[in-house]
């Protein structure tokens, strides 16, 4: 890639009049070494794949088989018609979709990684809403998603995108950072404006742990991703407004990776701290661990 860091994204977006998605799929089909139109079609495969996550987890049984989670997002979608809500119809109909994905992740469903499978439901909470709400093509929003890779990529090299590595932090703090810079281009920004999101959301949630109950990618996993999306959209509003993030957003990167080295290994998806440690999370790990026995010896006796 010609850039490895956000600065120098929205240096060669201005010298060249680009936006960030038309540079990274001119650099994907450069690094692959593959026709730009199939870059594109592949990225919209995995749109589609974003839309029937969110479909799915909307009409359909998402109930996880550990059973401590499912149908959170239908819960939130159904308040939302309700018509009072407290964090506005955008808001919820971005958490009720984002739930909705994570839920399909928990129960075996198919999702795409954005980045990790862990906060798979931030970027396709932010898209899906926002394409329903200002009527915006696929095509326009396959091209966000190359403006939010373009910003993953950077992430990903600079500091961790694993909640193993640098806690939740890695996982949802960068889905929500890649989600808002995109939709601050999707909605017309600059890829200075852009830019700026990414580290106004990421500051937001500098060391935020990785605690999940009984190991699973569950609690509180899926409520993350649905109050991840929430932030993403209020830190793409607050740049399109002009606010700036006055620690520029590399910095704040480097911070991130700083802040998940000295994490405590507990709290580093071990399931060994935070959350996962309360003596409710204990109990829920005790009953599961019972349930899984029980199974076991009844399969050994048949």
């Amino acid at each position: 890639m010609r850039f490895s860091h956000l600065h120098e994204i929205s240096k060669i977006c201005r010298q060249e009049s680009k936006t960030i998605s038309t540079l990274m799929i001119e650099e994907q089909s450069r690094e692959t070494d593959t026709p730009a139109q199939d870059v594109i079609s592949q990225m919209t495969d995995y749109y589609e794949v974003m839309k029937e996550a969110v479909r799915r987890g909307q009409t359909e049984n998402t109930v996880s088989r550990s059973g401590l989670t499912g149908g959170d997002g239908k819960r939130v979608a159904d308040y939302l018609r309700s018509g009072e809500t407290c964090s506005g119809d955008a808001s919820a109909l971005a958490m009720a979709y984002a739930l909705s994905v994570s839920e399909v992740n928990a129960s075996m469903g198919r999702i795409v990684a954005t980045p990790t499978a862990g906060s798979c439901g931030v970027i396709p909470g932010v898209f899906i809403s926002a394409q329903e709400r200002f009527g915006w093509s696929d095509e326009h929003m396959v091209r966000g998603l190359f403006a939010a890779g373009a910003i993953g990529y950077v992430i990903a090299n600079n500091s961790f995108i694993s909640g193993a590595e640098g806690g939740c932090q890695a996982e949802i703090g960068s889905a929500i950072g890649m989600a808002a810079g995109a939709m601050v281009e999707l909605r017309g920004g600059t890829p200075e404006q852009a830019v700026h999101a990414v580290g106004l959301a990421l500051k937001n949630t500098l060391g935020l742990i990785c605690d999940p109950v009984a190991g699973l990618v569950e609690i509180p996993c899926i409520v993350r991703n649905g109050l991840g999306a929430v932030t993403a959209l209020a830190a793409a509003d607050m740049a399109l407004a002009g606010v700036r993030s006055a620690i520029p957003s590399d910095e704040v990167i480097d911070v991130m990776l700083e802040v998940g080295s000295a994490m405590p290994v507990k709290h580093r998806e071990t399931a060994k701290g935070g959350l996962a440690q309360t003596p409710t999370g204990r109990r829920m790990t005790e009953s599961l661990a019972g349930s899984r026995k029980a199974e076991a010896g009844a399969g050994d006796k048949s």
